[in-house]
């Protein structure tokens, strides 16, 4: 991390135990969950090294194309901005504080990382990523840290980004994204396709697709190099580097991965006074009208919506330098507890900030996911309620689709199915279905004045 962080990342640390401590005594006294407190000064340095970052590479454009480059770097810094300047970013002092000690652990054995101004940060996202923006700027996404099944996979994580940014991929891939699209062949293809008369549109979006330029997505030769680099860094950390292999299986399958038993709408939606109804997700969407399509194609196109495609070919590339390390290397190095805790909390902090973005169906999905886990009830039932309210608000005023996912392959067939009822019921239902459902919890609800809120609203509604 940042030298100028280190003597505050050593106070940090020291406090870890009394975090822990204060946390569970919190826990025992309450059930309802205390959301991390971020450092807005750091997040403010954060986002002013970042600014720093954006003017000295406008300063250094290539004059041939410096237009080009300048949208794509204020574009790419517009997005720098909104993680350090809106409440995605994690900046407690726990959860923090423990993703520096990892950083430092690895930067304190790895000479060539002595002078990286690498920003490390957890993000409240909820969709299983991790990037790095290319000015050192480095996100891991709750989404993807909720499914880690220890630090050493967390390890690899921050050593494959760190690798990107050592290997300067992001600013590669600009200036390799702004030749290819003002070069000769480039120019001479959109001549062709503008004279096309037929299938032009079809061609078009094809030719953009593959020329065009994310600062969080690499190539398969750029995934490559940094898994060799985060290897290397990483087995001088005395990390176990068997984790590679585990994580990079993880993330072959994290898409259709769940926490939880899948939600069962039909059942969590069931009330004596007012039964499911079946036409709520009875009509198929078109979508899945294709079901018996070539195994060949669905294989394809299920790749395809991959958010980490190729893993079994990086764990194969991989293979000859792990079968090389010795055992003995360490599964955990900091802090298992806290690792454990922070899993929990980011599932409820992801699932909170998908509220505060208005992402009304994934916030209601992961809800319903932690009511029937049973893990942390009254949170649950209180986020439920004030969501089908929302959603009630939102029909109402005709923005609920722009609040709801559509029904896509790539999604878990419970999700579907809650797409489904949400977009298929009526506002009146939409009432209904809320009002017993808080009425089912009424009573262990009863000392929850955020949930009687929801509830005399949703009865107002229904009334």
């Amino acid at each position: 991390m940042m030298k100028v962080t280190v003597p505050a990342l050593r106070s940090t640390i020291l406090v870890f135990p009394f975090f822990i401590a204060s946390l569970f005594c919190a826990a025992q006294l309450q059930p309802i969950y205390s959301f991390q407190k971020d450092d807005s000064s750091l997040k403010k340095a954060y986002f002013d090294q970042s600014v720093s970052k954006k003017n000295r590479a406008l300063a250094t454009l290539d004059k041939k194309y410096a237009a080009e480059y300048k949208r794509i770097y204020e574009d790419q810094f517009t997005e720098i901005g909104k993680l350090w300047q809106s409440d995605r970013s994690v900046t407690s002092a726990g959860a923090h504080g423990y993703l520096q000690s990892i950083v430092q652990k690895i930067i304190s054995v790895n000479a060539d990382l002595s002078k990286t101004d690498a920003r490390v940060v957890f993000s409240r996202d909820w969709w299983p990523n991790a990037y790095s923006m290319g000015d050192g700027t480095i996100a891991i996404n709750a989404g993807l840290m909720v499914y880690l099944h220890n630090e050493a996979e967390l390890v690899f994580i921050v050593c494959h980004e760190i690798a990107h940014y050592y290997l300067d991929h992001t600013n590669k891939s600009i200036k390799q994204y702004v030749e290819k699209v003002n070069s000769e062949e480039f120019q001479n293809e959109l001549k062709r396709l503008s004279k096309t008369e037929y299938g032009v549109n079809n061609q078009l979006e094809e030719l953009t697709r593959t020329s065009a330029f994310s600062s969080r997505r690499h190539s398969r030769d750029n995934e490559a190099a940094a898994d060799r680099l985060a290897f290397r860094f990483m087995k001088k950390t005395g990390y176990d580097c068997g984790a590679i292999k585990t994580c990079l299986e993880l993330l072959d399958k994290v898409d259709d991965s769940l926490l939880y038993q899948s939600p069962d709408v039909r059942q969590l939606f069931n009330f004596t006074n007012y039964p499911f109804k079946n036409k709520w997700i009875q009509k198929e969407s078109s979508i899945f009208s294709r079901v018996n399509e070539t195994d060949a194609t669905a294989g394809k196109e299920k790749d395809s919506l991959k958010t980490y495609p190729d893993c079994s070919k990086r764990i194969s590339l991989l293979h000859d330098s792990l079968a090389t390390t010795s055992t003995g290397g360490k599964k955990f190095l900091v802090y298992e507890e806290l690792f454990s805790q922070l899993k929990r909390d980011f599932f409820i902090e992801m699932t909170e900030q998908c509220y505060r973005d208005k992402n009304l169906s994934r916030n209601l999905y992961y809800n319903l996911l932690l009511l029937q886990s049973r893990e942390n009830t009254p949170l649950a039932v209180y986020s439920v309620a004030r969501c089908l309210n929302a959603i009630y608000d939102s029909q109402k005023n005709h923005k609920l689709g722009s609040r709801i996912d559509t029904e896509s392959k790539g999604h878990p067939e419970a999700y579907n199915l809650l797409l489904r009822m949400l977009n298929q019921i009526r506002l009146d239902e939409i009432a209904s279905v809320n009002y017993h459902f808080c009425k089912r919890y009424e009573t262990e609800m009863k000392n929850y004045a955020g949930f009687r809120e929801e509830m005399n609203k949703t009865q107002n509604l229904k009334n």
